[in-house]
């Protein structure tokens, strides 16, 4: 049987996520003795606390090992309208909140729940590389709004507006970014705002990691701008970056309890329920002592300073300071044209990231995988001794370059 003809259209519509691709990758040539330094995954380094792990233990050993409610346990719904009033002046109640397995989960959830075929979603590139495919599995058609590093890598309210068609449905925020770590100011945010209300589109906003900011920058929720914006937003976050709880898969939404309802029901008849005792250790996440984020961020902080100012120290590569996330996004067109020492030409960031994980043992992701060429997108989430160690080796090779 050619299972290959068999399979759907939607499957043959979309690729392999390129960031799990290469840290799978690098983690096999460390498995095969390779000293490769990857800097491709998006998931902190460090572990867990502990007071969470303890309150997941504690489910497990008091029996909360059954089915909860598709859309999340009571107790851990309250945690996240706790939170919500706490960080971000919102105020929701039990039927406006969801549960999921992951953020990305919850923004699949919504996808499905809105996206028809033929509708379109508009999505500001750079951007995180589930967005667009998430819309094909729909049917549906991502609209890229290509940014510019001038602008921050942000969309600005008139290429917003430009992208418009009487077939936009809904357009995704994501502040701060994956893959720039750039964040949208908060007249940044009402002036798109103003667009969206006045098109009545549907507003996916990607709170992931609204914790994860330096500097001055101030992380706002778009929701929070007003009446008319908030209930046209659905508001995505999770525990995975700022708790470092990347395998627990816990991620939620807030919205109209009509959208919140659909979500429930496609969630009922796909996993059912997220991990029992893993929304226990999420109750101890929102409710514990959240002064415990602090030192993630000044160890990110630390690390995005000195990534930064190494790639502005090399030849032929710029870097912007990112405001949030643990990610960076140097601007490498200045080695296209050049030839490693075998005679191939570095064309694009394809060409390069090949290069680098043959060469010096590097994994970085290209900038095609966002949809931005002429960039690579590396993670700072690891040691400060494998960043100096992978920049070194990613120096000598540009450097290496004729």
């Amino acid at each position: 049987m050619d299972i290959q003809s068999r399979l759907s259209d939607r499957v043959k519509s979309i690729k392999e996520s390129p960031t799990i691709a290469i840290s799978t990758k690098a983690k096999q040539m460390k498995a095969e003795g390779l000293n490769v330094i990857g800097f491709g995954a998006g998931e902190p380094d460090f572990d867990t606390p502990d007071h969470i792990k303890y309150a997941a233990i504690q489910g497990l050993v008091s029996g909360n090992t059954k089915y909860t409610p598709a859309d999340g346990m009571v107790e851990l719904k309250d945690a996240i309208i706790h939170k919500f009033q706490r960080d971000n002046n919102l105020k929701f109640s039990r039927a406006n909140i969801t549960v999921n397995v992951g953020a990305k989960h919850t923004l699949f959830n919504i996808y499905m729940a809105l996206l028809n075929p033929g509708d379109e979603i508009i999505i500001a590139a750079p951007y995180w590389v589930s967005y667009p495919d998430m819309a094909l599995i729909c049917g549906a058609k991502p609209v890229i709004v290509e940014t510019s590093e001038e602008n921050n890598f942000c969309m600005t309210p008139d290429e917003l507006e430009k992208a418009i068609t009487p077939k936009t449905k809904a357009v995704v925020i994501n502040s701060p970014s994956n893959p720039t770590g750039s964040g949208y100011s908060p007249e940044a945010l009402k002036a798109l705002a103003d667009v969206i209300v006045k098109h009545d589109l549907i507003c996916i906003s990607d709170e992931i990691y609204e914790k994860l900011i330096y500097d001055d920058f101030k992380s706002m929720s778009i929701a929070s701008i007003g009446d008319e914006i908030a209930k046209r937003t659905v508001i995505v976050n999770g525990l995975s970056k700022e708790w470092a709880m990347t395998g627990w898969r816990i991620g939620y939404a807030a919205a109209n309890e009509t959208l919140i309802k659909a979500i429930g029901n496609i969630q009922s008849q796909s996993t059912t329920n997220p991990t029992s005792f893993a929304q226990d250790g999420a109750i101890a996440a929102l409710m514990g002592p959240q002064e415990l984020i602090q030192p993630l961020v000044s160890a990110f902080d630390e690390r995005r300073k000195y990534i930064v100012d190494r790639f502005n120290s090399i030849p032929g590569i710029s870097c912007l300071r990112p405001q949030g996330a643990f990610y960076c996004f140097p601007n490498i067109s200045g080695l296209f044209g050049k030839q490693t020492k075998e005679g191939k030409t570095i064309s694009n960031s394809s060409d390069l990231a090949e290069y680098l994980i043959g060469e010096a043992l590097v994994a970085v992701v290209p900038g095609i995988a966002f949809g931005a060429e002429g960039y690579m997108r590396l993670s700072y989430a690891l040691g400060m001794s494998s960043i100096v160690e992978g920049l070194d080796r990613i120096e000598k090779a540009v450097n290496d370059l004729k």
